[in-house]
């Protein structure tokens, strides 16, 4: 267990989109944190107050683009919210001696490649850590790792997501995954696996924690399509284009599945083949003795239900379940060793929460 810190730990946030937002808002209103800065992806955010482009009351924090006066500033920590990382931008930061925690795709970082190296030797020349988690993957995997603690053996462990997206309006997420390509396109598997690529760390992760040693990771998808137009807010899914991606990363070891998990999202009403989904959540399976079966969904507490004025409100739940993991890791990570860590290297993060939250 890491205790309260004497003094605040000390957080630049890098980048306010969606997830980003919900970071300054959680950060600000956490005793346990200051914000000291924050970096701004676009140039018309530079000079503004972080808390107006939080949505919420001036914090006397200036937005910028200026990375090396971020770091000049020797915070404890960075919260790195961008969509997708920046190796570079990592390893700038990590050589500076200053922490990560992230939400931007990396569990483990073995899908990187030979980055992967890059960023360890950045961790290791600035005495500094780097974490990655969010609420899928990430988050999902900690709750059927200490879900499979409760067995005296373990066969296999199945994390299921599912969910309509019909609402969800993000066409730079949703592409590289294989929606809005063309049912026949032979490019398709391909691109949905390098789109949902994470979820192989995902799996690793698990991997590791049972102490399994994996032969490989597959990958399998199935695509279903929208048999009329299908328009949303910013973008449309043209007759004929995929509407339904799901994807299935399997562990593998001794010829058999430890591990899978897979997701599956649809949108609109005129998918074909029209998928079924049981609400939107997780479904998550330790498949052992005992077998442990989980069904995990959100909903709005009611002093949202009562005050929400638009879907953009309810949207935002999902936004806060992605950059809640990150920064309840803060203090461990600050504490830990130098290097790339996971939940598996972490101790058990805790919710500590100001009294007016509770």
């Amino acid at each position: 267990m890491v205790d309260t810190p004497a003094s605040p730990y000390r957080v630049v946030q890098w980048t306010t989109g969606n997830v980003g937002k919900s970071s300054v808002r959680a950060i600000a209103g956490n005793p346990n944190y200051e914000l000291v800065g924050l970096f701004a992806w676009s140039d018309d955010k530079v000079g503004r107050d972080a808390g107006e482009l939080a949505g919420i009351d001036p914090l006397g924090v200036a937005a910028t683009n200026d990375a090396a006066a971020l770091l000049a500033l020797k915070p404890d920590c960075v919260v790195y919210n961008p969509m997708w990382i920046n190796v570079d931008e990592l390893v700038q930061i990590l050589s500076a001696g200053v922490n990560v925690v992230t939400s931007a795709s990396f569990i483990t970082g073995h899908n990187l490649g030979n980055d992967r190296a890059r960023l360890d030797e950045a961790c290791r020349k600035g005495g500094s850590t780097l974490f990655g988690s969010g609420v899928s993957p990430g988050f999902a995997e900690l709750l059927a790792i200490v879900a499979a603690t409760a067995c005296d053996r373990v066969d296999k462990i199945t994390i299921t997501e599912t969910a309509d997206t019909t609402l969800y309006d993000s066409p730079d997420t949703e592409r590289p995954v294989g929606f809005g390509a063309a049912i026949d396109d032979p490019d398709l598997e391909p691109m949905a696996a390098r789109g949902t690529a994470v979820f192989a760390e995902a799996v690793r992760l698990v991997a590791d924690a049972m102490g399994v040693e994996l032969d490989e990771i597959t990958c399998t998808c199935e695509y279903a399509q929208t048999t009329a137009d299908l328009p949303m807010a910013s973008w449309t899914i043209p007759a004929g284009h995929v509407a339904g991606v799901f994807a299935s990363w399997q562990g593998i070891s001794g010829g058999r599945c430890v591990i899978d998990i897979n997701v599956r999202w649809r949108k609109g009403q005129t998918l074909e083949p029209d998928w079924q989904l049981d609400g939107d959540g997780w479904k998550i399976t330790i498949d052992g003795r005992p077998t442990v079966n989980m069904q995990v969904g959100f909903t709005p507490p009611p002093d949202l239900i009562a005050s929400a004025k638009s879907l953009d409100d309810f949207f935002e739940l999902g936004h806060i379940m992605t950059a809640m993991p990150p920064i309840n890791a803060i203090p461990a990570v600050v504490a830990a060793e130098p290097g790339i860590a996971t939940y598996n290297d972490l101790p058990l993060n805790l919710p500590r929460f100001p009294a007016q939250n509770r």
